[in-house]
């Protein structure tokens, strides 16, 4: 086949020869997602997965889709490129899970204003190190490389991911009842949220991110690009284990957004403060922009990266399965008749 090359497109700022670098370097990364079902022998346009639903009664496909947001310009800044990736999957991953699903696959878009194969490389990386995490194949992607649109140096990252559920096992939250417990799953930090108003805050762009903070122990940027924990594999343990009988991600939008998605709306969300450890980039956070607590909690996952919500019968053993996979999970609160309210308690 004649090999493919345009000086002219090169010229208008289009490098198609970096592409095809680009997909040799991340080969070796998207070779350690593969999982039975792919089908990489045939096909050329799209990425091929044979799910087994063999002993399921009526197999259901659940999707979900999302970015890293401005969390994506720490990595600029701190020019590492290899984490958001992992922040990508479990964006979607945690969301679908939320259903009782299990990921199957993944597949990426990445927009740049100029394809550096090294670095979109590295951004696959992360992926593929997300996917591996989550269990489930990175299937295909893309690459579109955008002068003009975006300075050379910068890109966007999406994804999405298809996962497989029974559909008489989807969590239903008009099963949860007053008196059911809530489960805290620890984050590790900020996760994915929150960072315009984190980039405001700090003066990102003018402070420095390298150096040593005795409260974090660590550098500011080091902390603040932490990738989302993916919760996927502890969650199917989980509910193999226990009659959950819902799954709230904490993302965007905090506790008062997410909680009430989990639960009905003759229900209110109790939490007991101090509960479980709040990392201290939080604080941090807190008390360097003065933001009010209510906020904190619109804004950031505080800590507590997914809720389980269990009955009170079923919490220990909850929380023993959950710490058993790795998990140091936290009774952090119950549910109450109400007005569909997330109520905080000393």
């Amino acid at each position: 086949m004649a090999k493919s090359y345009s000086d002219s497109y090169k010229e208008a700022g289009v490098d198609v020869t970096a592409g095809y670098e680009s997909v040799e370097l991340m080969k070796k990364h998207v070779a350690k997602t593969k999982i039975p079902g792919v089908l990489d022998t045939i096909g050329g346009f799209g990425g091929l997965f044979a799910p087994d639903v063999s002993g399921m009664k009526k197999p259901v496909l659940v999707s979900g889709t999302d970015g890293v947001g401005t969390k994506i310009k720490l990595a600029f800044l701190m020019d590492k490129h290899d984490t958001v990736g992992i922040d990508c999957v479990a964006m979607c991953v945690n969301d679908v899970i939320c259903a009782g699903a299990k990921p199957l696959f993944f597949l990426d878009y990445i927009a740049c204003g100029k394809n550096i194969p090294e670095k979109i490389a590295a951004i696959v990386k992360g992926v593929s190190e997300g996917c591996v995490q989550a269990g489930c194949a990175l299937i295909g992607g893309e690459t579109a490389e955008h002068p003009g649109l975006m300075p050379e140096e910068e890109y966007d990252l999406a994804g999405f991911t298809v996962g497989l559920a029974e559909e008489e096992q989807i969590l239903d939250k008009s099963s949860v009842q007053a008196g059911d417990v809530l489960i805290g799953l620890p984050s590790s930090g900020v996760h994915s949220n929150g960072f315009s108003l984190i980039r405001k805050v700090f003066d990102i762009g003018n402070c420095d991110l390298n150096a040593y903070s005795d409260v974090l122990g660590k550098g500011l940027g080091e902390t603040l690009l932490t990738p989302t924990v993916i919760y996927v594999k502890p969650v199917l343990e989980l509910l193999k284990a226990v009659k959950v009988r819902s799954l709230a991600h904490i993302t965007g939008g905090g506790f008062y957004e997410n909680l009430p998605r989990a639960y009905g709306e003759a229900f209110d969300a109790v939490i007991r403060k101090g509960s479980w450890d709040m990392p201290a980039i939080f604080r941090l956070i807190q008390e360097t922009g003065e933001i009010p607590e209510h906020d904190m909690f619109n804004t950031f996952n505080m800590g507590i990266g997914m809720c389980a919500i269990v009955s009170p019968q079923d919490a220990e053993n909850a929380l023993q399965v959950l710490r058993e996979n790795g998990i140091d999970a936290h009774i952090i609160g119950e549910i109450r008749e109400g007005s569909h309210r997330v109520l905080f308690e000393e």
